[in-house]
């Protein structure tokens, strides 16, 4: 059978009918491989998770991106098919991931703002509270709902021009713009700006910890251990140790993701909406924002471990408690010691 071209505008494009399967295929597979490393982060984490803003959106945000691959999923085996008066063909799938791309696009802000202040108001908080009672639940997914409601309604009724998608509608489905964030694109430039500053205001504190550091099997686990010994007393150098302590154990943990960071960043990757919000984007956040609210209340932190336990990911805690000779011996003999907060690799 011969192919077929339309005009448009003046230009030729090639017939869909052959077209419209790939890039619905591709978006299907992105999801696909999305989810399942969101599932992967989720059975990755070290220990079970306190209840916090960040672990509940993470939770939503995979719900939302299994809604969008289902919907893929049927509209590309079921083809065109009416549900109630709207009747789906397969440029709404272009659509429906559109409409997602910017949704997330938008959110980034308003996550981590909320995040933050939900750390603050942990560390405010009775210290001795360590698992959140059901009214806590339900605020946090209360205010879970409310932002995606809220961020749904801005989108749906101010910032896609459904007009052209409708004239265009027959060349979506091979044409399909996504939406890609600069809210993300800040986000990282600020995260790795101020973690490579304090590298370099630190570096003298980062080579003496770095040097320090011995590997030992402990209650089962291989750790690291740091038994530096400060060189003086004094204020400012006590808050350096510290800072230096949590940079160490924020990379410790994340510098793949961080180094992915730089290398996209320097590519100049635009990568779509519904991809750069994700789990383990999120989960890079929780721990940035935890080390963050750790240092600026850091006379108040010690008492908090609710806000310790709200990473799955990182030992925050092992910044409040400087392993010492006394502690190697008890890692040495871990029957005679209760086990502490530490850096596990």
């Amino acid at each position: 059978m011969a192919s077929l071209a339309v005009i448009y505008n003046g230009t030729l494009f090639p017939s869909l009918d052959g077209l419209l399967l790939e890039p619905n295929c591709i978006i299907f597979l992105i999801m696909l491989g999305k989810l399942l490393l969101n599932l992967f982060v989720f059975g990755a984490r070290r220990r079970s998770m306190n209840p916090s803003f960040l672990g509940y959106f993470s939770v939503s945000l995979a719900l939302v991106d299994f809604s969008l691959l289902m919907a893929i999923f049927f509209i590309s085996c079921f083809h065109d098919f009416a549900l109630g008066e709207v009747k789906f063909i397969k440029y709404h799938i272009c659509l429906l991931t559109q409409i997602i791309s910017f949704t997330y696009g938008i959110l980034h802000y308003p996550v981590f703002l909320v995040a933050g202040l939900d750390y603050f108001l942990i560390i405010a908080q009775s210290s001795k509270v360590k698992y959140a009672g059901v009214c806590e639940k339900l605020v946090y997914s209360g205010v879970i709902l409310l932002i995606w409601i809220a961020a749904f309604y801005y989108i749906l009724t101010g910032s896609l021009d459904y007009s052209v998608l409708e004239r265009n509608a027959s060349f979506i489905s091979y044409l399909c713009p996504f939406y890609v964030s600069s809210q993300s694109f800040w986000l990282a430039v600020g995260i790795l700006s101020v973690t490579c500053s304090i590298l370099v205001v630190c570096w003298f504190e980062v080579v003496s910890l770095l040097q320090s550091v011995k590997m030992m099997y402990y209650f089962n686990e291989t750790v690291l251990l740091f038994s530096f010994v400060p060189r003086g007393t004094q204020q400012g150098l006590g808050r350096k140790r510290l800072l230096t302590t949590f940079v160490i154990c924020f990379l410790g943990t994340w510098v793949p993701f961080a180094v992915l960071q730089v290398i996209l960043l320097f590519l100049g990757a635009q990568i779509p909406g519904y991809m750069d919000m994700n789990v383990p984007w999120l989960y890079f956040l929780n721990s940035f924002l935890i080390g963050t609210v750790c240092w600026f209340k850091r006379s108040e932190v010690q008492l908090s471990e609710k806000l310790f336990l709200a990473d799955p990911f990182v030992s925050w805690k092992f910044c409040f408690s400087p392993l010492n000779s006394e502690l190697a011996k008890a890692a040495e003999n871990p029957a005679q010691a209760e086990k502490p907060f530490i850096l596990i690799t």
